[in-house]
């Protein structure tokens, strides 16, 4: 008997990549980061390498290294590296790496030269997000010194990418213009003499909504866990996550009795309390207190009272409900549950926000559609 669980659909990771692979003539980047977005990293991975990904995107050193310890060959893209990593690790066993400024390019030759083989490298370039990649001004340097590294033998050139500002608006101005810029980085590539085999810039909204940015790769991440970048639109996306406990304990309490810490919640009536043992140490956010919302008992409620860390309570009026009751906090929302989306939308956060947080040590993950 399981007391809350993480229950991860990998089927539905396969049906969303194939969806997003027939959208595109691209070749297509699975990113499954940040312990693939909550799912799993390392099933997520098989899952979406299944439905044809050709390649998969971390961005610590280690998740790449993770990868490649379970057995998995194919490409691997790392490109979140702080100075002083091993990144001859990575290139002993073929991770491509990103790379944004001059030291980061002078210690990817230092890893070539101790893994005896070149350095497979991302160059990337700022179109105007402000954080990872190197600014328009620094770009002619550090092509400059990129293919002198190639032209030696330590390094080989395979990518040019960059990273959209309006992850969710494919549509918004600044968009067009950053795509402007990639151009003219393009340019610069090609006037240094590199020729590198794959241009990347689309993420999970423009891989649905701009072909025009697809390029050689594209790289959805979100979209491959079943949830829209867009507000308001599904795209036949199927969520992949549903997080559920079950009740371990109720009550009858009078009217006018407090809730939880604070008593920030007061019944109305004489009323059921279920408490339900998630808090924010699994992933329930503290800001879902008093608006989160569960399904429970065939009906959807509202959390009542703060989220503590290890539990929260549900005011279920007259309703009969009983410990061992499951409440589901989201899922694909194909039985009424709540998704990740009204999730969100309750907490003001985004959808990415919400999976990300669940799972861990106490909230183990269960998958279906497990292969061999």
């Amino acid at each position: 008997m399981w007391q809350s669980e993480v229950r991860v659909d990998l089927d539905a990771i396969r049906e969303n990549v194939t969806r997003l692979r027939s959208g595109t003539s691209a070749e297509l980047m699975a990113v499954v980061k940040a312990d693939g977005y909550g799912h799993g990293m390392v099933p997520a991975a098989r899952a979406a390498l299944d439905a044809g990904a050709d390649w998969l995107g971390v961005c610590t050193l280690d998740e790449a290294l993770t990868l490649r310890r379970e057995g998995i060959s194919a490409p691997v893209l790392a490109w979140l590296l702080s100075p002083g990593l091993p990144l001859h690790d990575g290139v002993a066993v073929g991770v491509d790496l990103g790379c944004a400024s001059l030291p980061q390019l002078d210690e990817m030759i230092e890893a070539s030269r101790r893994a005896d083989r070149p350095a497979r490298l991302h160059l990337k370039i700022d179109t105007g997000l402000s954080r990872g990649g190197a600014t328009v001004a620094d770009w002619p340097a550090l092509l400059e010194a990129a293919a002198k590294a190639q032209a030696d033998g330590l390094v080989e050139v395979v990518g040019v990418w960059s990273h959209f500002v309006y992850a969710d608006s494919p549509g918004h101005p600044t968009t067009d213009r950053q795509l402007a810029v990639f151009h003219e980085g393009l340019a610069m590539v090609e006037r240094a003499g590199l020729r590198p085999r794959y241009r990347h810039l689309a993420n999970s909204a423009a891989t649905l909504t701009r072909p025009d940015t697809h390029f050689d790769l594209v790289r959805p991440g979100l979209a491959v866990y079943g949830l829209s970048p867009v507000a308001g639109e599904r795209y036949g996306l199927r969520p992949a996550m549903t997080a559920r406990a079950r009740v371990m304990l109720t009550k009858r309490v009078p009217a006018g009795t407090g809730v939880s810490y604070g008593h920030t919640y007061l019944t109305e009536r004489e009323a059921n309390l279920a408490v339900v043992p998630l808090g924010y140490a699994d992933g329930v956010p503290r800001h879902a207190s008093n608006t989160g919302p569960v399904q429970l008992g065939g009906k959807r409620r509202t959390i009542s009272g703060r989220v503590c860390m290890d539990q929260f309570v549900l005011d279920c009026g007259d309703d009969e409900i009983a410990a061992g009751d499951v409440a589901t906090l989201f899922g694909s929302g194909a039985d009424g549950e709540p998704t990740a989306d009204d999730w969100a939308e309750a907490v003001g956060t985004i959808n990415y926000e919400i999976v990300t947080r669940f799972g861990g040590v106490r909230v183990p993950r269960v998958y279906d559609g497990e292969r061999p």
